[in-house]
């Protein structure tokens, strides 16, 4: 199998956690025996490259974060530019077979109805660009994977190696595995509530000492625009 892989992430690829999950996923399809395709959708400079690749190949898989229940504007940008390409390329070729299309969904928030509606829409998504849609798989609770060393990193990356594997084998997200690695659709109440409690204290220091690393000089609440 042979993949055309996009990141999704308006992020350079040095603050992408995305860039750090496929990092693991595509060391999966590796142990597969899978070749693959890799872009960032933030390097404008590849978007020729990247039109002509998806042209150019059956397999597609695009990864993504979801900001607040919304894809990536700069996703969307890109996308909105294959049309033309595509309808050349279709009118090229004698009988022009749908492309696989697949995702990863991936977000802070841990609980998988978080992202399902994220998730229906990419269902649209791949029909809208007149192709096949192959699954999401859905996964939240990811976002400090940058934000922590490579040990902590590895706790939520790893997890992915198994999925690019069965991505390269199967195609498709459509396994047991794949549905469960999402984790708890919903939190219990207990633990919604623990949840809560750690935003507000342990959480909430840490968002403030990463503040002050990235030389943040204001308070995490200020709101200098109601001003």
């Amino acid at each position: 199998m042979h993949a055309l892989i996009i990141n999704g992430s308006p992020r350079t690829k040095k603050l992408s956690n995305t860039d750090k999950i496929l990092n693991k996923f595509t060391a999966g399809m590796k142990e597969a025996g899978s070749t693959f395709e890799l872009y960032e959708v933030s390097d404008r400079k590849s978007w020729e490259t990247m039109r002509q690749s998806f042209c150019r190949n059956e397999n597609i898989l695009i990864a993504i974060p979801l900001f607040v229940e919304c894809i990536p504007g700069l996703l969307m940008e890109f996308l909105e530019t294959l049309e033309p390409e595509l309808a050349a390329w279709r009118e090229k070729e004698t009988d022009p077979k749908p492309k696989k299309l697949a995702f990863i969904l991936q977000s802070g928030f841990a609980e998988g109805v978080q992202l399902r509606c994220g998730e229906a829409y990419l269902m649209r998504l791949a029909k809208s660009l007149g192709c096949e849609y192959f699954g999401t798989l859905v996964k939240g609770n990811n976002f400090g994977i940058r934000l922590v060393e490579s040990e902590e990193q590895d706790k939520v990356t790893v997890p992915y190696q198994e999925m690019g594997r069965i991505y390269a084998e199967e195609g498709n997200f459509d396994s047991e595995a794949c549905k469960k690695f999402t984790g708890p659709e919903v939190f219990p109440a207990p633990v919604r509530v623990l949840v809560g409690l750690i935003f507000k204290t342990v959480a909430k220091r840490g968002f403030v000492r990463a503040a002050k690393a990235w030389g943040c000089t204001k308070p995490l609440n200020d709101r200098p625009y109601a001003k």
